[in-house]
């Protein structure tokens, strides 16, 4: 018998583009499996004109707020008006601005959107998630040395999509699939830059994850049922681990982990690799 799911609103108020308190509100909504929040998200919030728009739509459909305001003007607004209302509310930057004041001795400078400027390193990333892009699924094989990671494996194992995330780090990662009796790219093999990681899951979330993209569709009419097949699928994986352990390639089994978790694992990896004398790209 399934527990009946509660619903409460959040909202979420903030000067910049309102990343940093989605990531905050996700993962602290995500301890309560009985509670979905219902996400109010108020970017770009920089006047009191605005705030009032805000504090409006909270009254409408009152919940838990969460804010980041570098104006501690607009941020006591905020907290006042939460006190007068009865509702529970946290600036959630400020708890580490804090710290970080205390440790170095000197008061934040107070930038509304600093993260968001466009330095050297958002250049960086944007060329990174550019490369990602025009080296997926092993497109344009020849530039695989340009790579700073390399990911490999067989259909299904969330190469493209965390490729993207390390991109979106400014980590340039291509892609290459591994499939049974189609040669690896000689470019690969010869790769001196990159970290190569080798991605699997089991055959039967990979089996699940198939069945749910390809049936239904006129994609491979002809291999559908040798596709999913969890034996077949154990073949390519055996085979998938036997390339990787051939050439030294670390193995990241992705079965129970999400994209992000996923990427962690690879970023310890890499940074470990550097450390034993590898020097790969930025």
């Amino acid at each position: 018998m399934h527990k009946q799911q509660n619903f409460f609103h959040l909202h979420l108020i903030s000067d910049s583009t309102g990343e940093t308190l989605l990531a905050a509100g996700r993962a602290a909504a995500a301890q309560y499996k009985n509670a979905r929040a219902i996400e109010h998200i108020y970017p770009m919030i920089r006047t009191e004109k605005q705030l009032e728009k805000v504090f409006a739509g909270i009254e409408a459909e009152p919940g838990i707020i969460l804010y980041t305001m570098v104006d501690q003007k607009l941020a006591r607004k905020v907290d006042e008006w939460c006190v007068n209302i009865g509702l529970p509310s946290v600036n959630v930057l400020e708890p580490v601005l804090s710290v970080f004041q205390a440790y170095l001795g000197t008061p934040a400078g107070r930038r509304v959107g600093a993260q968001h400027v466009l330095d050297a390193d958002y250049f960086r990333r944007i060329d990174a998630l550019n490369f990602t892009m025009e080296h997926d699924d092993g497109q344009l094989a020849h530039e695989l040395d340009q790579a700073d990671i390399i990911l490999v494996g067989i259909s299904r194992t969330s190469k493209t999509p965390t490729s993207i995330y390390l991109a979106n780090r400014g980590i340039k990662t291509a892609n290459v699939p591994i499939v049974p009796g189609v040669p690896l790219p000689e470019a690969l093999i010869n790769a001196k830059n990159p970290l190569i990681v080798g991605l699997v899951a089991s055959a039967e979330r990979i089996s699940q994850v198939r069945r749910n993209r390809e049936l239904g569709t006129a994609e491979l009419p002809d291999r559908v049922d040798t596709y999913i097949d969890k034996t077949a699928i154990a073949n390519e994986l055996a085979y998938a681990r036997q390339l990787c352990q051939r050439h030294g390639w670390p193995i990241i089994d992705v079965t129970r982990r999400s994209i992000e978790e996923t990427a962690a694992a690879i970023l310890d990896l890499r940074q470990k690799w550097r450390q034993g004398g590898h020097h790969a790209g930025s």
